[in-house]
């Protein structure tokens, strides 16, 4: 997620101060990556050190106000017309967390797949129930109903589906895992008898080298 970006982004609509920039963001993603005031104003801060913003004066109750700049608004269109890039995907908390879990003994991989599954079915009935709140034109989480700007019950019905189907996806590779999971385990159940039979056979009675 570029905060960066989402606050030019915001800013290429008119002036704001600080407070202001954290609701709209808000608002327009349905509090689904919330943030606070300082994360808001140290990034405030790098983009007017990077010339893509600059202040734009206060008004009768001291709030500073921030107006987007001619590089920030060439900075905001190359990031609109640029590919989200995946050759460097970002990490992922329950990918890491299986990858470490098959190679540390005593692990219940298993039970963390399970564990793991329950927890995203909840989450999905979560953001479906969501989504039809937002077709009917409720108020969105961490908002106070009334109209975040154009667009904005739009934005946020995308924001909820995307996470409706990265869940979905999520679901589905938990189901994968298991698979994989439930197919290793037969093949070194395969190999451990297979040691086993090879074992047993090379002790034998008359199956051991005589001298010469």
């Amino acid at each position: 997620m570029s905060i960066r970006h989402g606050l030019l982004a915001l800013l290429d609509q008119g002036p704001r101060y600080g407070y202001q920039l954290r609701t709209e963001f808000e608002a327009r993603t349905g509090a689904t990556w919330p943030l606070n005031v300082g994360q808001v104003y140290t990034t405030l801060s790098r983009l007017e050190r990077d010339g893509l913003v600059e202040p734009a004066g206060e008004d009768a109750e001291g709030h500073q106000f921030y107006a987007v700049t001619e590089a920030g608004r060439t900075e905001l269109r190359a990031w609109f017309d640029t590919p989200v890039p995946r050759t460097n995907p970002p990490r992922d908390e329950l990918a890491i967390k299986l990858a470490m879990a098959v190679t540390v003994p005593g692990v219940d991989v298993p039970a963390v797949v399970q564990g793991q599954r329950r927890h995203s079915v909840k989450a999905l009935q979560d953001y479906t129930r969501l989504k039809a709140r937002a077709l009917t034109g409720e108020a969105r989480p961490g908002g106070s109903g009334r109209p975040a700007g154009p667009g904005a019950d739009l934005a946020w019905l995308l924001v909820l589906e995307q996470l409706i189907f990265q869940t979905e996806a999520e679901i589905r590779w938990l189901d994968h895992c298991e698979t994989r999971l439930a197919q290793h385990a037969e093949i070194e159940q395969a190999r451990a008898a297979e040691a086993r039979r090879a074992e047993s056979e090379a002790t034998r009675p008359g199956r051991r080298r005589t001298k010469a």
